[in-house]
């Protein structure tokens, strides 16, 4: 099998991957795990913490007075849905998907109707993931074509069965830069181990962020036989 590096070695180092989400199974339980962290150049989007919903997550502005075009920034990243499906994005394709589902529709389908962020000439890639009670997963990426806002390219990642201790990583983009490169390749494979706690976990993946630009982190644990599902939130 091949090697599983720790999310922590593949985001220290990198100054801004921008947002990024893990989908996964724990090592040693049959619990999935999620994390989604968003990081910020602008102050506009470092004016953002996490707030705790009834299905999920939303984001809001720290200094409400200071805050300018909410359009890319204020959002619902995570909802759980009634039958258990946990929707994740870095935007309001959060809404498409779980409307689309709500309908009998797909997290698919509900994508090929969006594209990447009107923000030239970063044209910053949407993310998304959805997890299902089963413990498969999908994950997708809707980013320009090398740049050229001309093109759309839309990729879909399924993973049909989760495997104990292998997770998913993927983030807008590349690396620093001026813009930053869009997220290149297939979603990284990832250990997960929350033997620690999810706090720990979820302080881990925190601490190997750049600490200039990350702005806050959500991290989730689905229920078992033994425990209730477990949230954290850490905020800049």
């Amino acid at each position: 099998m091949e090697a599983r590096p720790d999310p922590r070695d593949l985001l220290r180092g990198n100054a801004y991957p921008g947002r990024g989400i893990i989908i996964g199974r724990d090592a040693g339980s049959a619990r999935d795990i999620i994390a989604y962290f968003i990081m910020g150049r602008s102050f506009n989007s470092r004016n953002r913490v996490f707030a705790e919903t009834d299905d999920g997550i939303r984001t809001a502005a720290r200094d409400p007075e200071r805050l300018r075009d909410p359009s890319l920034v204020i959002y619902h990243p995570v909802r759980r849905m009634r039958d258990g499906r946990v929707v994740v994005t870095n935007g309001d394709q959060t809404d498409t998907i779980r409307e689309a589902l709500a309908g009998g529709g797909t997290f698919r389908a509900a994508l090929l109707t969006r594209e990447f962020e009107p923000d030239p000439p970063l044209y910053t890639p949407r993310i998304s993931g959805i997890l299902n009670p089963d413990g498969s997963y999908a994950l997708s990426i809707l980013k320009s074509a090398h740049g050229d806002p001309g093109c759309v390219l839309r990729h879909f990642f399924e993973y049909s069965a989760p495997i104990p201790g292998l997770g998913h990583l993927i983030h807008t983009y590349e690396h620093d830069g001026d813009p930053p490169p869009s997220f290149r390749g297939e979603p990284r494979p990832v250990s997960i181990d929350v033997s620690g706690g999810l706090d720990k976990f979820a302080g881990d993946v925190w601490d190997a962020l750049d600490e200039d630009n990350r702005v806050a982190l959500y991290a989730y644990a689905s229920g078992s036989a033994a425990r209730a599902p477990e949230r954290v939130i850490i905020n800049r």
